[in-house]
């Protein structure tokens, strides 16, 4: 028989969901900027004449969809990322993430190894979820770069993207504009990736809906 352990609290379930379904608008918006020809949008922001624009092709939307689109989310992201800051310096929910330094790296090995292939000879879990631990070592490693490192750069980059005239004319004898740029696509691209990795993961419970429920009810159910 199971039991429940109450691991998530109500804003940390709000943040994460809203969280979750704003990442999918950015992914959607990006790439729809980066795979779309933008030369009719350009044309029109510059006031060109009608007969003078040139069609736009599309990918999933149009590029001046894209960009209304992919702000909003991104100021939704950038608030709730204070409001994740916030509530982790004022409540206990930073313990999670702070690695226990003794025998780290050799317990994300364990970790890792469970996942390629304990988890498919049906070995017991090596770092069980409990009310003292609710991520195991490969788990805290990735959500402190996530949340600590790339999450940072790319809403910093992102400001600079909106309000260039703050980013530097030259860095290292580049554009800083440029550097900006290559900054926020490849931080995007990392969070993008990781959270294909977060969605397959949330899979391995007892059940593949398992951890998806605890975070509509708050309840982790430990087997």
């Amino acid at each position: 028989m199971g039991h429940r352990i109450y691991l998530y609290p109500k804003w940390i379930r709000l943040w994460h969901i809203v969280n979750a379904l704003m990442f999918l608008i950015l992914i959607a918006t990006g790439l729809s900027m980066q795979y779309t020809n933008a030369s009719g949008w350009l044309l029109q922001e510059l006031g060109a004449n009608p007969a003078e624009k040139t069609e736009t092709t599309t990918f999933l939307m149009s590029f001046a969809t894209a960009i209304s689109w992919h702000n909003i989310a991104a100021l939704i992201v950038t608030l709730g990322f204070l409001v994740f800051f916030t509530g982790n310096v004022i409540t206990r929910n930073s313990r999670n993430y702070i690695p226990r330094k003794k025998f780290f790296i050799k317990n994300m090995m364990i970790q890792l190894r469970f996942y390629a292939f304990g988890i498919f000879k049906g070995e017991n879990h090596p770092f069980p979820i409990n009310k003292d631990r609710k991520f195991n070592p490969l788990q805290q490693a990735s959500y402190i770069f996530a949340m600590y490192i790339a999450m940072p750069l790319v809403i910093l980059s992102g400001i600079g993207m909106f309000f260039p005239e703050l980013v530097p004319t030259q860095m290292f004898g580049v554009s800083g504009l440029m550097i900006n740029g290559l900054i926020h696509i490849i931080s995007g691209y990392t969070l993008s990736m990781f959270m294909i990795i977060h969605i397959y993961t949330c899979t391995l419970g007892a059940k593949p809906t398992t951890l998806y429920k605890g975070m509509i009810t708050g309840y982790h159910e430990v087997h």
